[in-house]
């Protein structure tokens, strides 16, 4: 008997156009979910995200937009909506005000200063802990790094001690040789330098652990290169480490910047904004508006000018620092 082989079936034509079906997927033999079922998947799955999102942070941004052009006080808390609208009185109000002027000044300050030192204290400390410690390198990068995942009112109580004029770690350390410690924190020429040391040494950490991610991902045939052409290591630090660190740099730049315009808890905790409001931030003088004088709509307003200000400054450095890194 022969064998008789039939011709194959042909496939059936795949219909294109608006009408026709989804193909079914070869691997498992099912058809893809219609976009519109993946979308309304995604959207309950980022529900819980998103009521979390309106309550605690858009509906109080919000809120505290239309505050500061009311009068809002301690006598509409029961009933917001009788406060009475003032339009911009708040905001013009502000920059006759001596206290907000010196607490703009005083967070300029800490910011002009504070950055700069930050930075440069944490490229150091990265620079050294990447090239020149070679034993316990872990145990430098975990010291360094222990202070900012430690809560800031303990860092104050201990700084308060350290600074203490009577019974603090440096008077005693002064009494041993004869000297007297001044009073950092009730002197009107050293309590701002001394939040601002406490700031740098809390706050490197952070710096010092994203330039260590800059300087390892730098490839090691541009410093060899460097290297066999005769360059020293201050000049393989400026023309090589330097202008690789920039885009690190600036990301640190904008983060520190960021977080030292909204500086609280250090004078909060250690100084209250004495002596004689040299340490007064425009954040704590908010918060003393808001919540001690109970004039929200004039702390909302605060709030906002200061968001402009932080908004503004991080534009100008995005700018003139990105322009660098390209």
């Amino acid at each position: 008997m022969s064998a008789t082989t039939e011709p194959a079936a042909e496939a059936a034509p795949v219909k294109s156009g608006p009408g026709a079906r989804p193909p079914a997927d070869r691997g498992n033999g099912r058809t893809p979910r219609p976009m519109g079922v993946q979308n309304l998947a995604g959207w309950l799955f980022s529900t819980p995200f998103l009521v979390l999102f309106t309550v605690f942070m858009a509906f109080p941004i919000i809120a505290t937009l239309l505050m500061s052009f009311t009068d809002f006080g301690l006598r509409n808390v029961t009933d917001p909506l009788s406060a009475e609208f003032i339009g911009f009185e708040n905001y013009t109000k502000l920059f006759g005000d001596e206290k907000f002027l010196k607490s703009l000044f005083n967070t300029a300050y800490f910011v002009v200063v504070g950055v700069p030192l930050t930075i440069g204290a944490g490229l150091a400390a990265a620079v050294l802990l990447n090239n020149g410690v070679d034993r316990a390198r872990t145990f430098f990068r975990v010291g360094f790094y222990a202070p900012v995942v430690t809560s800031i009112v303990a860092v104050a109580v201990v700084w308060r001690f350290v600074l203490d004029p009577s019974d603090g770690l440096i008077a005693g350390l002064a009494s041993e040789v004869g000297l007297t410690a001044p009073d950092f924190l009730g002197s009107e020429k050293l309590a701002m330098p001394s939040l601002i040391a406490m700031a740098v040494w809390r706050n490197l950490g952070t710096v010092m652990v994203l330039f260590i991610a800059g300087l390892q991902a730098i490839p090691t045939d541009v410093r060899e290169a460097a290297r066999l052409d005769g360059a020293g290591a201050w000049q393989e630090f400026r023309r090589i480490t330097v202008p690789l660190l920039r885009p690190t740099m600036l990301y640190a730049t904008v983060i520190t910047s960021i977080g030292y315009l909204n500086v609280f808890e250090e004078p909060f905790v250690m100084t209250q904004g004495r002596p004689s409001d040299t340490t007064l931030t425009v954040s704590l003088n908010m918060y003393r508006e808001g919540f001690s004088f109970f004039h929200m709509g004039y702390a909302s307003a605060m709030a906002y000018v200061l968001f402009v200000v932080i908004m503004g400054i991080t534009v100008l450095q995005l700018r003139l620092l990105k322009d660098n890194t390209k």
